[in-house]
């Protein structure tokens, strides 16, 4: 119980963060709606994602591994789904330029949204419970 306690916790601390940095993931209904989507996401990758890595199993060893990211993908999908106030939609990123390191302005889609905070969430969530092992 604690295990699932502390992961919705860091699920919750990783889609807030995700809402900050990225434009295209937004919220509606204020904390309540992001313990809901955390308490969502929670659920799916506990029972949900087990079964569809057991379906997709023979796709991934054909591709070593990096279909992985597809199904974070799919779930995260899931996720906006159940929760209608936690949204995910396409948007213009403006750019950056930090020091010489300039990543040029372009227009995310809502597939490349869905990756990119899925890819966000999974570091997040990681980093987090790597902190909380030690």
């Amino acid at each position: 119980m604690k295990k699932h306690l502390r992961l919705f916790l860091f699920n919750a601390t990783a889609l807030w963060l995700v809402t900050y940095f990225l434009k295209g993931v937004t919220y509606s209904g204020g904390w309540l709606t992001i313990a809901w989507a955390s308490l969502a996401l929670t659920f799916v990758n506990l029972v949900i994602k087990p079964l569809i890595k057991l379906l997709l199993l023979p796709i991934n060893l054909l591709t070593l591994g990096a279909f992985r990211w597809l199904i974070n993908v799919a779930i995260l999908y899931l996720v906006t789904i159940l929760i209608p106030q936690f949204k995910i939609q396409a948007f213009l990123f403006s750019g950056l330029n930090y020091q010489g390191f300039i990543i040029p302005s372009c227009h995310l889609a809502k597939f490349s949204v869905y990756v990119v905070a899925s890819l966000l969430i999974s570091l997040i969530t990681t980093f987090l419970l790597w902190l909380a092992r030690k």
